[in-house]
């Protein structure tokens, strides 16, 4: 073992002890797949499969720091204007990913939850079904909450929120009046339960939110992490960290 090996898990302990407050719900917004190829000279695929292994190792971090829900930026309504290819390539990994999670050991030993949040509606139907299957299969599990953001967009997501309620206002002819902000909660990401927002992690270098979870997050005023690595270099220690400023924020909170 090297020195790094042998160093680590000791920060990572001192990091540990340092954080008195375990945020409830994280939203990460996974940035710097394609970075990463890049800077290894690999294509554009492949530092998307690396990420994908990296996701699988930070849901066990999170897992074992007693974290209970964690939402994942993977794909955004703007990325739908990448490269055919690439598009293609994502949508099949992730078909691959939402099927897994019918077969995953995991999962029913850890009684994992699968949800998307976004618009079901851009998604094409081999993906849909494969999203659906792995929400039907996990409805009754509360162990731990995966949310994915999937065809997401923050202000789309107000408006679909918007579309509901109009909705449910013409049909059950309520007074517009009773719009309040429970009711908002309860048909923004259909009624998925989702908690607000503790924590926020984007990687790669980039200090912005992308207006991630603008309800959830923005509007519970939530602590925000801004990392350099790229997100296949992610390391428990930076999960650790960010957990340290949301501590942080807790402590000065209730000074």
């Amino acid at each position: 073992m090297n020195l790094q090996g042998i160093l680590e898990p000791l920060y990572e302990q001192r990091l540990l002890r340092q954080c008195r407050h375990i945020p409830n719900h994280v939203a990460i917004i996974m940035d710097g797949n394609r970075r990463y190829a890049k800077m290894l000279g690999l294509d554009t695929a492949s530092g998307h499969r690396a990420g994908a292994d990296k996701t699988e190792k930070m849901l066990d971090w999170a897992h074992e720091l007693g974290i209970r829900h964690v939402t994942l930026y993977t794909f955004s309504t703007e990325n739908f204007s990448r490269e055919k290819n690439e598009v293609g390539y994502l949508f099949a990994m992730f078909k691959e990913k939402f099927l897994s999670v019918l077969t995953d050991e995991r999962v029913k030993k850890y009684r994992i939850r699968v949800q998307m949040v976004g618009d079901p509606s851009m998604l094409p139907d081999d993906l849909r079904e494969a999203v659906l299957a792995a929400e039907e299969a996990t409805k009754e599990h509360t162990g731990f909450f995966l949310n994915i953001a999937l065809a997401y967009g923050g202000r789309n997501e107000i408006v679909l929120a918007a579309r509901d309620i109009l909705e449910t206002v013409r049909k059950n002819g309520a007074d517009p009046d009773t719009i309040d902000v429970s009711m908002v909660e309860e048909h923004l990401h259909h009624g998925k339960g989702i908690p607000p927002v503790d924590l926020i992690i984007r990687t790669g270098n980039e200090c912005r939110t992308s207006n991630f979870l603008p309800w959830l997050a923005a509007g519970h005023e939530s602590a925000v992490y801004f990392c350099a690595p790229y997100w296949p270099l992610f390391r428990k220690i930076d999960l650790l960290r960010a957990i340290r400023i949301y501590d942080q924020r807790c402590a000065a909170k209730s000074a």
